[in-house]
């Protein structure tokens, strides 16, 4: 089934084709920093033929200082506002861009339970992309890979109920389909407004 833009239905599977068939268009790449989800959005994304050709690669940051260490989230964010957070995981998706040298970054941070951790309850969920500008060209009107300080960035809190694997697809769901909105595909999703935190 059919969305709007020529979206198919949002099965995992499908969001991830769309994903790799616009940026394939647009000449673009992207890089993940992942949590909770453990590698599962990227896996989704390379489970599509010719993702290699759009996809560069991805961190699994599980653990806090991995973070920091790998993805460039700052010491000062993680000691204030934890590895559960809009901030973090704003700064996720910007340092997942960087790193792997892509044009979009997309980064997942929460807690899928079974136990809530740290004073978050189970199913808070940080979803958040970073890209050269919500069309994908710098303000100066240039393609390809930017720096930090050209790039902006998106986060959406998620409020996720079920099991651990049922919050992890839906959080790889919400992601893909928060980059593709970025990307200018409108779809139906449910997600909540952008949260506001400083990045």
């Amino acid at each position: 089934m059919s969305g709007t833009n020529g979206v198919t239905d949002p099965s995992l599977p499908a969001l991830a084709a769309d994903v790799v068939r616009v940026l394939r268009d647009r000449d673009q790449t992207l890089a993940t920093a992942e949590s909770l989800t453990g590698g599962l959005v990227g896996a989704t994304l390379t489970d599509v033929p010719g993702a290699s050709a759009v996809y560069r690669g991805g961190m699994i940051v599980y653990a806090t200082e991995l973070k920091a260490e790998l993805a460039r989230v700052s010491a000062r964010t993680l000691a204030a506002d934890g590895p559960v957070a809009a901030s973090t995981a704003g700064q996720l998706a910007r340092g997942a861009a960087t790193v792997c040298g892509a044009d979009w970054g997309l980064a997942t941070t929460g807690v899928a339970g079974p136990e809530p951790q740290d004073g978050h309850p189970v199913g808070q969920v940080f979803v958040s992309v970073a890209g050269p500008t919500s069309n994908g060209v710098t303000a100066g009107g240039r393609r390809g890979v930017v720096t930090d300080t050209d790039r902006w960035v998106e986060v959406r809190e998620l409020a996720l109920t079920g099991d651990r694997s049922a919050i992890r697809d839906q959080t790889t769901r919400a992601a893909l389909l928060l980059l593709l909105r970025a990307l200018g595909v409108q779809h139906p999703d449910g997600l909540s407004a952008p949260s506001s935190a400083e990045i």
